[in-house]
């Protein structure tokens, strides 16, 4: 029997060969396709990637690649171009994650699959300062917010003024698209407010004669008298004493405010001086807006007010952030030369 192998076939060896050069072509495309499209390709293990509004494709590709999110940069920018990203980009907001492949990011970007900002924001002194704030965090700058804030012909249409439209935010945690417009955001907010100042809330407000945006007003006063929130529907029974019984509210966080200035830790004859719609020792009522954003605790603090026949308040002398509390003047002056005696005592005059 011979065993001898027989000598392959030239037809044979010329298909072998041909079989060996489709796959490595196969080979090839095959990798090269993967290494496109579906090979991670993101290197942070996570961030955002900012497409602005109007913003140059050639520009936002720069930024990107210049940012070092990207490892290979040569097959984003072919991956980018074979799924025609330049003419589809999205503005928005978009995280990306360690291990992000380009036809994802890609097809994120195209799609405008977002990522929301989670605002949260509280205990923010003035207008001006939410706006910074909200500008540190979304697309638009802070002249932008301001100017929907001030716009009377826009807050009006929802029953605001420009003075007191600070009362329609109520604190709380917000999630947004980076890119939201101020005008969207605002009428956004209208629908919380809304939300907020239900029937009941409603119902309350108008038990003790005063407006949602009123009540807000005063809870702001309260906000700024209160360290401690047990003691919030103490002196929101007072300033409604003083309300209803058409007395000076004489709030001292009011004179601050008009003021401007934060720092201040004794109120002054000088600060009582200012003439402002503000200044709560001149002028009869509440003030004309907030006097801070106002939290939904001292809120509902004056909805719930305790009922009390105080008419003083005084900071207590031991600096404890408590207050002593009076019927009488003759009470009230007690309190109030304890306190003044402690902060001499001090030596704090301002």
């Amino acid at each position: 029997m011979n065993n001898e192998k027989k000598p392959l076939k030239n037809s044979t060896k010329i298909i072998l060969v041909v079989a060996v050069v489709i796959v490595a072509i196969a080979g090839f495309f095959g990798f090269k396709f993967y290494s496109l499209y579906f090979a991670p390709n993101v290197r942070s293990a996570k961030s955002y990637i900012y497409v602005k509004t109007g913003s140059d494709y050639n520009g936002f590709l720069h930024n990107l690649l210049e940012s070092g999110v990207i490892k290979n940069e040569g097959s984003f920018q072919e991956a980018a171009e074979k799924m025609n990203l330049a003419n589809n980009i999205k503005p928005g907001r978009y995280a990306v994650k360690e291990g992000m492949n380009n036809r994802t990011l890609i097809n994120k970007l195209k799609s405008g699959n977002q990522d929301a900002v989670k605002l949260k924001f509280q205990n923010i002194r003035k207008k001006e300062n939410f706006a910074a704030y909200l500008a540190k965090n979304m697309e638009a700058d802070s002249l932008a917010f301001i100017k929907v804030l001030d716009s009377a012909a826009l807050v009006e249409k929802y029953g605001f003024n420009t003075e007191n439209v600070y009362t329609m935010f109520i604190p709380n945690t917000y999630e947004l698209y980076w890119n939201i417009s101020p005008t969207e955001f605002f009428e956004k907010m209208v629908k919380q407010y809304n939300k907020f100042w239900n029937d009941e809330r409603k119902s309350k407000a108008a038990k003790l004669n005063l407006t949602p945006i009123q009540v807000s007003i005063l809870a702001s006063i309260v906000d700024g008298e209160a360290l401690y929130d047990k003691e919030m529907p103490t002196i929101a029974g007072l300033y409604l004493n003083r309300l209803n019984r058409g007395i000076l509210l004489q709030a001292d966080p009011t004179v601050i405010y008009a003021n401007d200035d934060f720092t201040v830790k004794r109120v002054t004859n000088a600060l009582l001086a200012v003439n402002s719609k503000y200044n709560t020792y001149k002028y009869a009522g509440l003030p004309p807006g907030p006097i801070a954003m106002p939290s939904i605790k001292a809120i509902d603090a004056v909805l719930n007010r305790e009922v009390n026949n105080y008419i003083y308040m005084c900071a207590k002398e031991d600096f404890s952030g408590y207050h002593n509390f009076a019927e009488t003047v003759a009470q009230h002056e007690i309190n109030a030369k304890k306190y003044r005696e402690a902060l001499n005592k001090r030596n704090i005059y301002k």
